[in-house]
């Protein structure tokens, strides 16, 4: 029997989970607003629609498994305001259902470790438009919903190598900040597991073993090209834009023992060194 996946938002983490189940024969129906990304997807094998606009009851029909990447739009999820009822119509014909939501949803614990059952206080709007949209995904009866929370996601084209070579990466220092983070293949490897091990209802932290602080990244991406290292800002004096400067609202350490211990996921890169030194051996710039 086949295997269709349909993808609502298929970006750059559902495109690295896309690399690992074609070529085990799974159909994928992956939507996009964008003309030129679904002929993209089309020439990889993936059946492209341009949603909202296509038609997509068919693609709910076929599907057996279901993934939502889509982020929320206005402070809603796009997906549920405009097929809701579709798919709870249809939820109990799903193998498997996947929201991919933020670590954002956790807010700031002053860089204190936090894990699945730590209470859920978002510090910017991002992260609480994600907590609705999860508890909306999680309010539909017989949906076989997991939620993965992700940490910061580089990969390749991703890398902070442009920004290091190009002169605009910053080291912007505030005290006590460490951010977690994860390989797209790390992500795209947890979401095969949870595939193939069904759990509805569970909620995984994606991220590697080492929080950091930003910093730390760009001074070893300088290192490893051979290139100086950025100059120090102080986070009080740096001219940032609000959306920049928000991402500096939360500090915390994301515990991921979960993946490990549940899908018996063994990290590709369980760091950044190990992930930026991957990126550039693949050339990426």
């Amino acid at each position: 029997m086949t295997r269709t996946l349909l993808s609502f938002g298929h970006g750059y983490s559902a495109q690295a989970l896309e690399r690992l189940l074609l070529p085990q024969g799974w159909c994928i129906i992956g939507t996009t607003r964008s003309a030129a990304k679904a002929e993209a997807m089309r020439a990889r094998g993936v059946e492209a629609l341009i949603w909202p606009g296509a038609d997509v009851t068919e693609a709910i029909s076929a599907a057996s498994h279901l993934l939502i990447s889509a982020s929320p739009d206005d402070g809603s999820d796009p997906v549920l305001a405009a097929l809701h009822d579709q798919i709870a119509a249809r939820a109990d014909q799903f193998a498997w259902a996947g929201y991919l939501s933020t670590t954002g949803v956790y807010g700031d614990h002053g860089g204190d470790w936090v894990d699945e059952t730590a209470p859920l206080t978002p510090a910017t709007r991002r992260g609480q438009a994600r907590v609705v949209a999860e508890a909306a995904w999680q309010a539909i009866p017989d949906l076989p919903l997991h939620i993965f929370r992700l940490a910061g996601i580089y990969g390749p084209g991703r890398g902070p190598f442009a920004k290091v070579r190009n002169g605009t990466a910053r080291r912007i220092i505030k005290d006590g900040q460490v951010f977690s983070r994860t390989h797209v293949d790390d992500i795209a490897q947890v979401l095969a597991a949870s595939i193939a091990r069904p759990d509805p209802g569970a909620i995984y932290n994606v991220c590697d073993d080492d929080p950091a602080p930003p910093q730390d990244v760009i001074a070893y991406a300088a290192a490893l090209l051979n290139l100086p290292v950025p100059k120090a800002e102080r986070f009080e004096d740096a001219d940032m834009s609000p959306m920049a400067r928000s991402f500096y609202a939360e500090s915390k350490k994301v515990r991921n023992d979960r993946i490990k211990n549940d899908l018996g996921v063994k990290l590709l890169f369980p760091d950044y060194r190990s992930g930026l030194k991957s990126l550039l051996r693949q050339g990426d710039t």
